[in-house]
């Protein structure tokens, strides 16, 4: 290659101050130390499952392993996609523990007045109900579990509301229309009827019996329930209080730096913007790359549908327009397919675009990279097709005991089959050594570009590593452990590791379009590590508050938590810029210029927004302990978590689709992909407002406000969501769903096909300049 073929790049700019890394170093050793120890703590303090349940009689009711085994076919049948045990789960059925609890206080209530006055509860005076109630509380409340013994007693009145629970839950499981769309008479054996209520009255007890030595419960006095003496604890309110004076102080300090350092942001001023890649330029690598945003936008679609079911289901469940869709597809199966769809073509894209960035580092291309990205393709189809179709042999019972290994473990978001998670962490390893391979920084031509991509691969080595937690429990472990590690996943893994490794793909995404300088994407890079990690890491703890954890946890992530709204906020400070960059604004020649990925830089103004009001405004809104303790489980939750989890991971991963088609298209075949790119960026963000707007969010407030004045089990049972006015605001999901899939998701599917298929079409054609094929990006 001649000198003058060679590009022009800017001299090496110096390096940063050591103290960025070391800041992050200590932000991380802390975080994790307090995190490590939470974890600890939960093994310590979660709720006991006594060896043997008994009447006062000494007749043994359960033991420790109906128990177990009962929470295993809790997961078997896909319990935890219908409702949820302490708030966790889903919210198409109650809240299995809040209504046995309510129950079991109920009967109590009418034993006692049977035994004191003679009557039932309803025909007793204002004073009598009122001190049957104090005795129901402190009844209800005295732990009588036996550690020496292994022995937990209950009374007499606890012990026929237990015999009660397996008749109430025999029914539930009989009427889809009762239970939120699940299969008819999904469990009947007696045995597994004990068992699983076995399971749900130790999780009742869990949550109103005393911790030894506290005046309040395992779960922390949850679910409210003031007719058994469950009430927020002191703590609660302490904990939001002060966790406010944290919140002001982090978002002082950040304004502080920002008015400080004018250096600090995303665009580097004072310096050309015009695009250093362009469109149509692509290795023959970076083409077999497009085929996964094919899978990618399918799964999107599929995702979407499915999700229009699981809505409707909570709209009418008696039946889907006169068809009984839940003898083939019940509701618990769709909310699973719902969740898995979206972890996997969100993965997908981060996957695909992150090897199209490595190969862009380097000026080869090795020639094992199309086979091994070829492999990869066929490793991911396998373990996305498979795993969902053994979700759906799990449920209808094809799979025998290997359920928990092929078919639905039943965690939540961790549904997929254990051995396909083997597999899933053994191809995100594959994946990480290719990248490894790609982007080292050795083999990265542009000197500028070298600390970027060292970033680049430390975020990307985090994902494989820190899936592992996710194989740490099985079926039977305690609940409580479960919890903690699932969120290990659920919030470590996704809001903490992929909010970083986005980050970095998109500080390498500006800098390869010449938005950015070198030093400028790193000091974006690490200032969000230690804004992120700096309240995300102990902040994971506020999903565990009413879980089975002590205080300890709440006080320290209740006040490390709220950090995580700081950077959220901070991307205001950025907006004008990024309206700016889509303009084409050149910020010395002051003129007018064209910008190649006008679409890529839409979709990233919308992860800013979504951003901020899904994850930022939501998010806190449902973060402080004293309102986490009336909202989890409640529609506020999957509120936050639509405008949270599609609104960034899912604008993002559509935004790195539309540069890889733009980069792999070329100008003539272009325009008749990006029309199609433009009605889905209007119609995915449209649509997802209209799903907040007209009845995620008001449909939250209402039911929450439902907790409040009769009780967490009244607000997720038929008594609230059978309501005509919960059933309308959940009929008002459908203008949202509609705009979101006709306008959204199937005209970008449309779009990755055609951009597909123009690949396919020039195959085998040398569509690149000499100089591009030896040169970096």
């Amino acid at each position: 290659m001649t000198e003058a073929a060679q590009p022009k790049s800017e001299p090496e700019e110096s390096p940063l101050s050591p103290w960025w890394v070391r800041s992050i170093l200590i932000v991380l050793v802390l975080g994790f130390a307090g995190l490590l120890a939470i974890t600890v703590l939960a093994y310590r303090n979660a709720p006991p499952i006594p060896g043997q349940v008994k009447d006062a009689g000494g007749t043994t009711l359960f033991t420790a392993e109906d128990i177990s085994n009962g929470q295993a076919l809790f997961l078997r049948y896909g319990l935890m996609d219908n409702g949820t045990v302490w708030g966790h789960g889903a919210y198409l059925g109650p809240d299995y523990s809040a209504d046995a609890l309510h129950a079991i206080g109920a009967d109590t209530a009418a034993a006692l007045a049977q035994q004191q006055y003679g009557k039932p509860v309803a025909e007793l005076t204002p004073l009598q109900a009122a001190a049957i109630r104090a005795q129901v509380a402190v009844t209800l409340k005295t732990n009588r579990f036996d550690a020496a013994s292994d022995t937990l007693q209950l009374t007499a009145p606890e012990a026929a509301a237990y015999r009660q629970q397996i008749v109430h839950w025999t029914r539930y499981f009989h009427d889809p229309e009762k239970n939120g769309g699940l299969k008819p008479d999904l469990i009947t054996d007696p045995v597994e009827l004990h068992q699983l209520t076995a399971f749900i009255t130790w999780a009742a007890w869990a949550s109103v019996a005393n911790r030894p030595g506290s005046d309040y419960s395992y779960t922390n006095n949850f679910p409210f329930d003031p007719e058994v003496g469950n009430l927020p604890p002191a703590g609660a309110l302490l904990w939001s209080a002060l966790s406010l004076v944290v919140l002001l102080g982090g978002i002082g300090a950040a304004l502080l730096a920002f008015g400080k350092f004018d250096y600090l942001g995303w665009i580097t001023r004072g310096h050309h913007v015009h695009p250093q890649v362009i469109p149509g330029q692509a290795s023959r690598g970076q083409r077999a790359l497009v085929k996964f945003f094919v899978v990618v936008m399918l799964l999107f679609l599929m995702q979407t549908l499915v999700g229009g079911g699981v809505a409707h289901f909570r709209a009418d469940p008696s039946s889907f327009y006169g068809f009984q869709l839940e003898k083939i597809f019940p509701s618990n199966l769709l909310r699973i397919w719902h969740l898995q769809t979206a972890i996997f073509w969100i993965a997908t894209a981060y996957v695909a675009a992150a090897l199209f960035l490595g190969r862009s580092l380097r000026a080869d291309e090795p020639r094992w990279l199309v086979p091994a990205i070829n492999l990869l393709f066929a490793a991911f189809a396998l373990v996305i097709g498979a795993s969902l179709l053994g979700e759906w042999a799990g449920l209808s019972g094809l799979l025998g005991d290997w359920w928990f290994w092929f078919g639905n473990q039943g965690w939540e978001y961790l549904e997929i089959g254990r051995f396909w998670q083997y597999l899933l962490v053994a191809g995100l390893l594959g994946w990480f050594a290719m990248l490894w391979w790609l982007a080292r920084p050795r083999t990265v031509v542009n000197p500028n570009a070298r600390p970027l991509a060292r970033m680049f691969l430390y975020a990307a080595l985090a994902i494989p590593v820190f899936y592992i937690p996710a194989l740490f429990f099985g079926a039977r472990t305690n609940f409580t452990v479960v919890d903690t590690w699932r969120f290990w996943i659920i919030h470590l893994w996704v809001e903490g590791f992929f909010e970083f490794f986005a980050t970095t793909v998109v500080a390498l995404t500006f800098f390869q379009l010449g938005l950015t300088r070198r030093n400028t994407a790193l000091r974006v890079i690490y200032l969000d590590a230690i804004l992120y990690f700096g309240g995300g890491l102990i902040g994971t703890g506020h999903h565990w508050y009413f879980t089975g954890q002590s205080q300890f946890n709440m006080a320290m992530s209740a006040m490390i938590s709220v950090l995580e709204v700081v950077p959220l906020t901070l991307l205001t400070l950025d907006a004008w810029d990024f309206v700016r960059t889509t303009r084409g604004d050149c910020d010395v020649c002051g003129k007018r210029v064209g910008v190649p990925h006008k679409w890529t830089f839409y979709f990233l103004i919308a992860v800013g927004f979504w951003n901020f009001l899904g994850a930022g405004v939501f998010g806190f809104l449902v973060n402080l302990p004293i309102i986490s303790y009336y909202e989890v489980g409640t529609i506020l939750t999957p509120n936050h978590g639509h405008a949270a989890m599609m609104g960034v991971f899912g604008m993002l991963a559509i935004a790195l689709m539309v540069f890889v088609l733009r980069q792999t298209s070329d100008d003539t075949r272009w325009p008749g992909i990006e029309k199609y790119i433009k009605v889905g960026f209007w119609g995915t963000n449209i649509g997802l407002l209209m799903m907040v707007a007209l009845s995620l969010f008001p449909g939250g407030v209402l039911q929450v406000w439902d907790v409040v004045q009769h009780g967490y089990w009244h607000a997720r049972s038929l008594a609230y969501t059978g309501t005509d006015t919960a059933r309308l605001l959940e009929w008002l999901r459908l203008p949202g769903d509609l705009v979101f899939i006709i306008f959204g998701a199937i005209p970008l599917s449309i779009a990755a096909i055609k951009a597909y298929a123009g690949i396919c079409m020039t195959r085998g054609a040398h569509i690149l300049p000499p100089a591009y094929q030896e040169t970096s990006i």
